[in-house]
C-alpha cells in the first residue's frame, strides 16, 4: 500500500474510495494545516492530494522525498502548484478541471445580479433595522436586457456564464487566447475581441482567465478607467488578477459603477478600503461551494492519485 496524505478536509467518499486501497493520513483540523506540520506530514507520501490552501513547491516536494509520485490539486486552478518543479522531480501534478464548471458559473451569475441589481446594499438595509419606503428612485440599478457581457477567458466556465447571460438577454463579447469553436460561438453569438475592445464596450466585465505571471493585476488603474462608468466588474477565477488597492480607487471615485468578487488578492484578507464601499459585493470564495460540487472535485482528485499509483495516466493532469 501507498501512503496517501492529504491536506486538507475533503468529502468522505473520497477519503474512503483512497482508503480501500492504499494507507491513508488526512487532516482533518478545522483550520488550515500549518506549514511546518504539513512538511512534517508528506515525509515518505507516495502521493499528495492537496488543497490550494496549501503551497506545494520545492521545498515540500524535497520534504516528501524522491518517491512522490503524484499532487492531485482538489481545484481546477493551480497556481499553489510548482509545476515545473513536479516536472523536474517526475512527479505528475493533476487538477479537477470540469467539475466545478456550472456550480462557479451559477456565482459569477449571481454576481452579476446582486451588483447590477444592488442587492447587498439592499439586504444590509433591511437588517439594520433602519427605517426605508419604497420610492420610484430608491435603490435604482441597472437592467441586462439588451447589455454586453464582456468574457476575459472563454474557457468551460466563461462559456458557462455566457450561456446565463445570453438567457437574461445579454449580448456576448470575448477575449481568448484561441477562438471559440463556430458553433459554440453561433449558439452564443459571442464576437471575439481584444481586452482594450472589450473594456470599452462591455456592460459586465466577467474574470474566467487562469492565473499566472502574465495575467497578475490584468485588471488595474488603467483597465478600469477604460470601462464605461456605468459598468460593473466580476472576478471568480483568482484574486491577483485584479489590483484591489486600484479596484478600491476606481470604485470609490465612480470610475466604474460597481464590482462583485468571490476571489481576493491576498484571501482570506479582504482590502480594507474595499469593505466599506456599498458598491463593492463580496463573497468568500463560493464558485464551487455546492455538495455535489466538491464532491465531484474530490472524487476526481482521487481518481487522479489512484490513477497514477496504478501506473496509469489519470484523468486530469496538468503537467
Amino acid at each position: 500500500m501507498s501512503r496517501v496524505v492529504v491536506t486538507g478536509r475533503i468529502p468522505e467518499t473520497a477519503i474512503e474510495k483512497l482508503r480501500a486501497e492504499h494507507d491513508v493520513h488526512a487532516w482533518t483540523g478545522s483550520e488550515s494545516i500549518g506549514r511546518e506540520e504539513l512538511l512534517h506530514r508528506v515525509a515518505g507520501a507516495d502521493a499528495v492530494v492537496s488543497l490550494l490552501t496549501e503551497r506545494i513547491d520545492a521545498e515540500l516536494l524535497d520534504a516528501a522525498g524522491p518517491q512522490l509520485k503524484v499532487v492531485a490539486n482538489v481545484a481546477v486552478g493551480y497556481d499553489n502548484i510548482d509545476v515545473p518543479a513536479c516536472t523536474e522531480r517526475g512527479i505528475v501534478a493533476t487538477n479537477t478541471p470540469g467539475v466545478l464548471t456550472e456550480a462557479t458559473a451559477d456565482i459569477a451569475m449571481g454576481l452579476v445580479l446582486m451588483a447590477t441589481r444592488r442587492l447587498g446594499e439592499g439586504e444590509r438595509l433591511i437588517r439594520s433595522r433602519q427605517a426605508w419606503k419604497w420610492g420610484m428612485f430608491f435603490l435604482l440599478g441597472s437592467s441586462l436586457q439588451g447589455k454586453t457581457l464582456g468574457v476575459v477567458g472563454m474557457g468551460g466556465i466563461g462559456q458557462a456564464t455566457a450561456r446565463r447571460a445570453k438567457a437574461f438577454g445579454m449580448d456576448i463579447v470575448y477575449q481568448s487566447r484561441s477562438e471559440l469553436d463556430p458553433v459554440i460561438a453561433a449558439e452564443l453569438g459571442a464576437r471575439r475581441v481584444d481586452l482594450e475592445e472589450l473594456l470599452t464596450v462591455s456592460d459586465v466585465v466577467s474574470l474566467h482567465c487562469p492565473y499566472g505571471p502574465a495575467t497578475h493585476h490584468l485588471i488595474g488603474a488603467e483597465q478600469l478607467a477604460a470601462m464605461k462608468s456605468s459598468a460593473f466588474l466580476v472576478n471568480t477565477a483568482r484574486g491577483p488578477i485584479v489590483d484591489e488597492t486600484a479596484l478600491a480607487s476606481a470604485l470609490r471615485e465612480g470610475v466604474i459603477a460597481g464590482a462583485g468578487l468571490d476571489v481576493f488578492e491576498r484571501e482570506p484578507q479582504v482590502h480594507p478600503a474595499l469593505l466599506d464601499l456599498e458598491n463593492a459585493v463580496l463573497v468568500p470564495h463560493l464558485g464551487s461551494a455546492t455538495v455535489e460540487t466538491r464532491t465531484a472535485m474530490a472524487m476526481l482528485a482521487a481518481d487522479n492519485a489512484l490513477a497514477v499509483l496504478s501506473g496509469e495516466q489519470p484523468p486530469a493532469p496538468i503537467n
